[in-house]
């Protein structure tokens, strides 16, 4: 079984003015999403600026997610470090407070060879009985899971069921399903590309525009899972100046900017993020309002 179909919300960490975490605001944000048809929450990776949370802090939020929930749809916790052994307390302590899953970034700055990447992994496997969806990110991490490699663990590892693919190439997502032999569960990781990885046997997204748009993410999703490929292909070329919007500057400096458009004030980002330069912001604002959400 997935551990879900559709589109999952890469959530921003709310802050308080003076850079506490904010947990009645991320309560009410979480509500926000499940009402909005939101499929799952994903909270800790990095749109949740996991890299600037405390080890407390990131226990904290995962057990205030779980809590707030309630069991209505799937928390999926960011569990990932540059340390495998951290990654093991992270994905220990997340199973002890009741998340269903775990995303789990591959190690970044180390730049692990892929032997490496199968030892980090399969240890932190070995630890949890929770289902693992895999972070692919070379762009910030400096490391590429290459689709052998998982493959291997997909082999070895049952609990190691899914990849969150945000390398922006098709043909090694490919590669990769081709690889897995239909046994690995593939969501896209750039809102830009969710219809194409979809069609090579995606089941869903992690997202970062579900934070503003929660009911487009999750349809144009399943206009596609239940076969309207046209209706998806639509909202997904719609969606495209906003999602460029969204990463104009790096993630998640812009979407907690078109949160306080949206009238939900998530408060600062922790340094060293900073606000959002002004021509930027008025590009998200002109594309909120293209795409009809302001």
């Amino acid at each position: 079984m997935s551990i879900f179909k559709g589109a999952g919300v890469a959530i921003v960490t709310p802050m308080k003015e003076n850079l506490d975490v904010d947990f009645d605001k991320l309560e009410e944000i979480i509500n926000f999403q499940i009402d909005g048809g939101t499929d799952a929450i994903i909270i800790a990776g990095t749109t949740g600026e996991s890299a600037t949370l405390t080890m407390e802090e990131h226990r904290a939020v995962i057990k205030a997610a779980v809590d707030f929930v309630k069991g209505r749809v799937p928390v999926v916790a960011g569990t990932g470090s540059n340390s495998t052994r951290t990654a093991i307390r992270h994905a220990r302590e997340a199973e002890e407070d009741g998340a269903d899953a775990l995303l789990i970034v591959s190690p970044y700055y180390n730049k692990a060879t892929q032997k490496g990447l199968v030892r980090h992994y399969s240890m932190i496997a070995d630890e949890t009985r929770l289902p693992i969806i895999l972070y692919n990110v070379p762009s910030r991490t400096g490391c590429n899971v290459m689709p052998e490699t998982v493959a291997e663990l997909v082999r070895t590892k049952e609990n190691i069921v899914g990849l969150k693919e945000a390398t922006g190439n098709m043909a090694q997502a490919s590669k990769t399903m081709a690889l897995c032999d239909g046994k690995l569960e593939l969501y896209s990781g750039e809102d830009g590309l969710v219809v194409p990885l979809l069609s090579i046997g995606g089941i869903g997204v992690i997202s970062v525009i579900s934070n503003i748009a929660p009911r487009q993410t999750h349809d144009m999703v399943m206009k596609f899972l239940d076969g309207d490929i046209e209706g998806a292909r639509q909202m997904q070329l719609k969606s495209l100046r906003l999602v460029d919007a969204l990463f104009s500057e790096v993630n998640p400096i812009p979407v907690k900017h078109a949160m306080k458009l949206l009238g939900k004030d998530v408060g600062p980002l922790r340094p060293p993020l900073c606000e959002m330069e002004p021509a930027h912001l008025d590009e998200l604002r002109a594309a909120m309002q293209e795409f009809g959400l302001i």
